[in-house]
């Protein structure tokens, strides 16, 4: 093993967790505490590994916090054949939750975890206690990535980008994308992402579920079942600094959805629960504390 120090976060960060199979797919998980289980649903180009604090934050609270790795990113396995769509991974989760024992539980969603999370949410509504809808885009149909993650959709140009995504690249995007305060931040805690995206075998999987957006209207419906007058409670958290899913844009179209009279704004970047963990926390707690007993 490489006495680095990222190598060492990492293997502090998997030395948390513990790995699950999943119909056969070696799947690493974060789950930290007990009482009532919140499930954070991950985007790209991350993993758990976003929310390592503010599952621990959540622990804090007296909830039991919970994140799967996608197959394809951070620990989790990447096999060739995999479903890396949307819908994929939603069928995936659900599996994955059976594995966990999640018979209900409560649900945060970012990034591409969101259209994932709302499928898995509007496909098994009687398992949801609440949901918590972090920076997403929620019109599938028309979206656009942004700029910087476009060239990943194209062969040859998307595995020459990947290939120049190396520590001091991720490094300025993070710091222009991703946080607001990236002084506060170890370097190598950063850097940690770079490793754990390619790992194994590249990044490949990851070009796979960039080229595999769906924006189909099927998709759309079940986003919007999740969200119109579900039976559980929704609330959205946004990072209203984020360069790339704008509050005014993607927030509101959020709030609109779902009905919302309001939206709490922190004020940080895309990748917020690296450092507004607590804060999140204390709003996923305070909508869990709202929801019916379990009985």
């Amino acid at each position: 093993m490489s006495d680095s120090p990222v190598d060492q976060i990492i293997a502090s960060h998997e030395a948390s967790g513990r790995y699950v199979d999943v119909d056969g797919l070696r799947t690493f998980a974060l789950d930290y505490g007990a009482g009532e289980a919140v499930l954070c649903l991950h985007g790209v180009p991350t993993s758990s590994y976003l929310f390592r604090k503010m599952l621990r934050s959540l622990e804090s609270q007296g909830l039991r916090g919970l994140s799967v790795d996608l197959p394809g990113l951070g620990l989790s396995d990447r096999p060739e054949d995999f479903d890396y769509t949307f819908r994929g991974f939603a069928r995936f989760l659900h599996r994955a939750t059976e594995v966990l024992g999640l018979e209900r539980y409560h649900l945060v969603v970012h990034d591409i975890g969101g259209a994932i999370g709302l499928a898995l949410a509007a496909e098994h509504p009687a398992r949801i206690r609440s949901l918590t809808i972090l920076n997403m885009f929620y019109d599938v149909v028309n979206f656009k990535k942004p700029l910087p993650m476009r060239p990943f959709e194209l062969p040859v140009l998307g595995e020459a980008e990947l290939m120049t995504l190396q520590h001091p690249t991720w490094y300025l995007l993070f710091k222009a994308m991703g946080v607001s305060h990236i002084e506060d931040l170890p370097k190598e805690e950063v850097y940690a992402y770079v490793d754990l995206l390619k790992r194994a075998d590249g990044g490949k999987a990851f070009l796979k579920i960039m080229r595999h957006f769906d924006h189909s209207q099927q998709l759309q419906d079940l986003l919007h079942r999740a969200v119109d007058q579900p039976p559980y409670p929704v609330q959205a958290i946004w990072g209203v600094e984020d360069p790339a899913l704008d509050f005014e844009h993607f927030g509101k179209m959020v709030q609109q959805a779902a009905h919302l009279p309001q939206v709490h704004q922190l004020p940080s970047k895309h990748f917020f629960p690296e450092e507004m963990g607590p804060e999140i926390a204390r709003l996923v707690a305070g909508l869990v504390a709202r929801t019916q007993p379990l009985t």
